[in-house]
């Protein structure tokens, strides 16, 4: 059986990764700050706030205390923050997203790297909005960016680790509901076309998604380590 630790796993993709590698005969630990909804005899979850770094250490010991090797490790916890201009969103909410989409990365490998012996691969879920630079996606935008460096960096260091940031591509989520109630497409561009997305094949539903994410994970790791993927561009 092959272990594989998941963050954010309430709900959306991570959770149906949790599920689709369930369904594939993997023992799945799971950490998110919401409850997951998943009764297996091989998932282990613990909650845990991940913009609470002096906790993750308690919680990594409590759910992987013991563990020799880690299979793959998917960092997908990540929030979006508000669809807004720079100059509108401020340093305190911008710490927050900054927090969570990338320092608890941090916080949660430096653990794993210091108490498994073998983590195999590292998958960080990153997104086309570290490259794109849109107006609005602010500190979403410089959260993922600077995960696909820590990526990188850490690739540098941890050489028997395959590490890659992965862009999913447009995903229906709880996400999408924020994003297509917006309505100033006419400012935000990028908008319109992810509402134009919902309820097509250009956005495929997290269960939909999953099995070609884990399908995604295997082929990765035939290209250099730290790369950054868009799995649209594959």
């Amino acid at each position: 059986m092959k272990n594989v630790l998941v963050t954010g796993v309430s709900s959306g993709i991570g959770l149906s990764l949790v599920k689709e590698y369930l369904s594939r005969g993997c023992v799945v630990y799971g950490l998110s700050r919401r409850k997951c909804e998943v009764d297996h005899e091989n998932f282990h979850f613990i909650s845990a706030d991940l913009s609470d770094f002096t906790n993750i250490p308690g919680k990594m010991f409590e759910l992987l205390g013991g563990l020799s090797k880690l299979d793959t490790v998917v960092l997908n916890a990540g929030i979006l923050g508000d669809i807004a201009d720079m100059s509108q969103v401020s340093i305190v909410e911008m710490k927050k997203t900054m927090d969570i989409n990338l320092w608890s990365n941090k916080v949660v490998l430096d653990w794993l790297f210091k108490h498994i012996k073998v983590v195999d691969q590292v998958i960080a879920i990153s997104s086309g909005a570290a490259v794109n630079g849109n107006r609005g996606w602010n500190g979403y935008s410089i959260s993922k960016a600077a995960l696909n460096m820590l990526v990188k960096l850490y690739a540098s260091e941890k050489l028997d680790t395959h590490f890659c940031a992965l862009a999913p591509g447009l995903v229906d989520t709880a996400m999408q509901d924020y994003l297509c109630s917006q309505k100033e497409t006419d400012k935000y561009p990028s908008l319109e076309r992810i509402q134009s997305s919902r309820g097509t094949e250009a956005m495929p539903t997290a269960e939909q998604l999953a099995a070609k994410l884990i399908e995604t994970f295997t082929k990765v790791k035939s290209l250099e380590t730290g790369c950054f993927v868009d799995i649209r561009k594959m």
